[in-house]
């Protein structure tokens, strides 16, 4: 994915991958119980952020996967209640598919004891040598490729994962440790919308797929502060040489934090107050650089990227005009993106108001976000 966060914690719409992926089992009557299995280290994170929050009360446990996926699903299966008689394998990053196709794969395990669940390749596929040069061109009518879920008796499965363990044998897929076994495996018809999220693109399709395609996004932010006696005074990561600065639990930079409001408000993200409340010790004095580096990493999160920004200072005095050029370059450098994408501009307000009147200054910004193939999305509650 590129870095950021996990493809399954990132929000597709209004619920990370996960979560929306559970819905569909939890709404499935036939499915009596599900185990989510997840990175190591991270299960109090998904029990507390992503399965409760979702409302999905099937989840009985939450585990510590392995190092490969086989070894995921082994985990998975010895913490099933019962053991139960039919076993639902499904990838998290699977967030589209059908349940009717689920309930179709269910019942026809009941019968056939194994099922895959799969859609006919649209392509010709040859296989190549070690030289790259092609060697066979498969029949493409009898091609299909394999998704999830696939599903099968416990007692196939289980004992399937034993032997392959026991001879170190590492498959693809579930099914293929009971093929191995020479067990039949029936497919089952899925739908190519049913697409595993691997790659950037993959989101732009997802999210296509599930109408939350929308590509621009607007947010205006405003922030003012008191001048006060014995404070720097910090612009846009500057230090502005004067008398006086701007007071403030941070470093009280008002236009890095009114760009950041900016930010949040067309990311739906909240404010700053909420991301760094001025109750907090840890942010006191801190550069806003740093705060807006954090802004930057929430907007990732959310598979937003800036497109462009445009500012302004109003302040009587100091004069800021020489100082825009360098301001504009700090904060473009903290989000990743060029000077001319950041826009500075200073302005007096003619001696009127407390701005007129030196007793504070204020600034004002717009941005505008665009949704980005790197997408990815966090719940609310940023990690």
């Amino acid at each position: 994915m590129g870095g950021g966060l996990r493809k399954q914690y990132r929000l597709l719409g209004d619920l990370p991958v996960v979560s929306r992926t559970l819905t569909i089992f939890e709404k499935e009557p036939a499915v009596g119980s599900v185990v989510l299995v997840v990175p190591p280290g991270e299960e109090d994170y998904c029990r507390n952020e992503l399965v409760g929050p979702a409302g999905c009360r099937k989840v009985v446990a939450v585990v510590a996967g392995g190092e490969h996926r086989q070894d995921s699903v082994w985990a998975g299966l010895q913490c099933l209640p019962g053991p139960p008689d039919i076993v639902v394998v499904h990838d998290a990053v699977r967030p589209l598919v059908n349940p009717e196709t689920v309930k179709e794969a269910i019942n026809a395990a009941v019968s056939y004891g194994a099922v895959v669940v799969g859609v006919p390749a649209k392509d010709t596929v040859k296989t190549v040598n070690a030289l790259g040069m092609v060697v066979e061109t498969l029949p493409r009518d009898r091609l299909y490729l394999a998704q999830t879920p696939q599903v099968f008796s416990f007692d196939i499965i289980f004992e399937a994962h034993r032997e392959a363990r026991v001879e170190g044998f590492y498959g693809s897929d579930d099914a293929v440790l009971v093929e191995r076994r020479g067990l039949p495996v029936r497919m089952v018809h899925g739908g190519y919308d049913n697409i595993k999220i691997t790659t950037p693109e993959d989101f732009m399709v997802a999210a296509a797929l599930t109408g939350e395609n929308t590509l621009l996004r607007v947010g205006h932010g405003y922030d003012v502060h008191r001048l006060v006696a014995d404070r720097p005074l910090v612009l846009g990561g500057m230090t502005i040489p004067w008398e006086k600065g701007l007071d403030g639990h941070s470093d009280a930079d008002v236009l890095c934090h009114a760009l950041m409001d900016a930010l949040l408000g067309a990311a739906g993200a909240g404010d700053i107050g909420r991301h760094f409340p001025p109750t907090d010790e840890a942010f006191r004095g801190i550069s806003s650089l740093t705060l807006l580096a954090e802004v930057r990493k929430i907007l990732e999160t959310r598979g937003l990227g800036v497109v462009n920004a445009d500012t302004v200072i109003l302040a009587e005095k100091p004069q800021l005009a020489p100082y825009t050029g360098q301001m504009a370059a700090n904060l473009a450098a903290v989000l990743g993106l060029s000077d001319s994408r950041i826009n500075v501009k200073a302005t007096t307000t003619e001696g009127l108001g407390y701005t007129g009147r030196a007793e504070g200054i204020a600034a004002y910004a717009v941005a505008l976000l665009h949704r980005t193939s790197a997408g990815s999305e966090v719940s609310g509650r940023e990690r």
